[in-house]
């Protein structure tokens, strides 16, 4: 290996983020190189499950290899068609953010746009009932793409992602990481070794005394950023003026129906509560704001609406919803919570996990480290976190809401001009436009500024001058389409049994 290649790798915390990291590293950059994951049994990992987007797919499959049928094992899974957002713009609306397209795009102009004509004359469902995941999601079906079809049939294209449970995911891939050769070392540091010419990270000391040194480290500790923040201060943006929620409450309960391919999001007084169907038990959550609830009284909230008997009591959690202000600092990069905290609405924290760990092993450095590519990778992951910031503060402004404190000032507050600007251009025209390699695309916020109440004005100039009855004809045929597809997906949980059912808990 050349003298000025990284040959020490030390990833410091474990945890979905940790063993993510370590595998992936292992997978790709192992060869000739030492890669060790410290942690400690003492600390706890954030989450009693985790809802994920259909990124992770290509994650397992393509950058660790994993089976699909043994992951799901593994981590108690179920499929996850898209979100179930329930009382957001107004008490009483339920609307789905479906994964993939909806509907079908004729010519140059997108599929909303003839629904919006549609609709103004009466002639046509509810949006959600042109996607197929949507569709599929509401009646609790569940297929992935069907290899036996034209390509162009929406059972072709079906995207979908996953619920798992975060412990076990983490310990499935800390045995896969540890048979690519990665060694474990449990204990707390107590010290952090910074070179005195530079500043870099020379070595992590534990409580036993053992030091680990390293080229490269990858700064996993979760919230308190034991590397990136509390030796390096490398600084945090607060978004607490746009996201007001700073605690939740998490809580597993029994499962007392088949499990929904779907997540739930439900808009309470003062947050939302997150439903997270696992194979053995319901992840449940109560996010919220703790200037407009108290604890208590967010507990007896979450508590009160459980599927079934509540398995543990609701565990603590609190945050500051933002970013660092830098992602990759000298000789580390934060990765997972270390680096930011996006809250769970739009179920992002593992993708984001996943993007940094890929832009590494693309960007991945000698021991120079340049500051080419430092600058380039801390410029691309915090375009990431503008840009879904933004999704997710349109879910609290484009709301009708003004029945409790929090639902006011969410309705009143300011927010980023860049997602003020997309609101605006979206109500006067029906135009959306992703703004370069932007995760979220047009498919997912039309939905959600549809399902928010934030209807367009006009739809498109081509086809609002269309025979209106060529118009409902079309909308009419892709809603038949979609329909008569979900119907030929087998139920959620007949799939899972087939499949990828899990072993009892013991």
């Amino acid at each position: 290996m050349d003298e000025n290649a990284i040959g020490d790798i030390v990833v410091v915390g474990g945890g979905a983020a940790g063993w993510m990291a370590a595998a992936a590293l292992a997978r790709h950059l192992g060869k000739n190189r030492k890669i060790r994951v410290v942690e400690s049994d003492e600390i706890g990992i954030v989450g009693v499950g985790e809802a994920t987007v259909p990124h992770i797919r290509t994650f397992n499959a393509q950058v660790l290899g994993l089976d699909e049928a043994d992951f799901v094992k593994a981590t108690q899974g179920t499929f996850k068609l898209g979100i179930q957002f329930r009382d957001w713009a107004r008490i009483g609306d339920t609307y789905y953010h479906g994964f993939g397209s909806v509907g079908q795009d004729l010519g140059p102009v997108p599929f909303h746009h003839y629904w919006l004509r549609a609709r103004g004359a009466g002639r046509a469902q509810d949006y959600c009932h042109y996607g197929l995941q949507s569709e599929a999601a509401e009646q609790g079906r569940f297929m992935p793409p069907a290899s036996d079809v034209p390509a162009t049939s929406p059972l072709a294209n079906i995207a979908y992602a996953y619920h798992f449970d975060a412990a076990s995911y983490a310990k499935y891939l800390r045995g896969y990481a540890e048979k690519l050769g990665v060694v474990r070392h449990e204990g707390k540091i107590v010290q952090v070794s910074q070179r005195p010419d530079d500043g870099f990270i020379d070595a992590v000391v534990l409580e036993s005394g053992e030091r680990i040194a390293g080229d490269l480290f990858i700064d996993c500790s979760g919230f308190r950023g034991l590397l990136i923040e509390q030796t390096l201060k490398a600084g945090y943006e607060d978004w607490s003026h746009w996201l007001p929620c700073d605690r939740a409450l998490a809580v597993p309960c029994a499962t007392t129906e088949a499990p929904t391919p779907y997540t739930r999001c439900t808009a309470r007084p003062a947050g939302w509560q997150w439903r997270i169907p696992l194979q053995h038990r319901v992840g449940n959550g109560y996010v919220y704001s703790s200037r407009f609830v108290s604890d208590d009284e967010a507990a007896a909230a979450l508590l009160a609406n459980l599927d079934g008997e509540a398995l543990a009591e609701p565990r603590p959690l609190r945050f500051i919803t933002g970013k660092r202000r830098k992602f990759w600092d000298k000789n580390v990069v934060a990765v997972g919570l270390a680096s930011g905290f996006m809250e769970p609405l739009e179920s992002t924290s593992i993708h984001l996990i996943q993007m940094s760990i890929v832009r590494l092993i693309d960007m991945f450095p000698d021991v120079g480290f340049d500051p080419g590519l430092v600058e380039r990778y801390n410029r691309a992951v915090d375009f990431d976190y503008d840009r879904i910031r933004d999704f997710i503060v349109l879910h609290y402004k484009a709301t009708e809401r003004d029945d409790t404190p929090f639902w006011n000032h969410c309705r009143t507050m300011s927010v980023p001009d860049s997602l003020q600007e997309n609101i605006d251009l979206f109500r006067r025209s029906g135009r959306f436009y992703r703004d370069g390699e932007e995760f979220f695309a047009m498919q997912s916020w039309v939905q959600v500024l549809l399902g928010q109440r934030i209807v367009p004005e006009v739809c498109h100039p081509i086809v609002d001058q269309m025979p209106e009855e060529e118009v409902f004809k079309f909308v009419e045929h892709v809603g038949k389409v979609i329909s008569a597809c979900a119907q030929a997906m087998p139920p959620h949980q007949a799939f899972i049994d087939r499949l990828c059912k899990a072993p009892a808990m013991t």
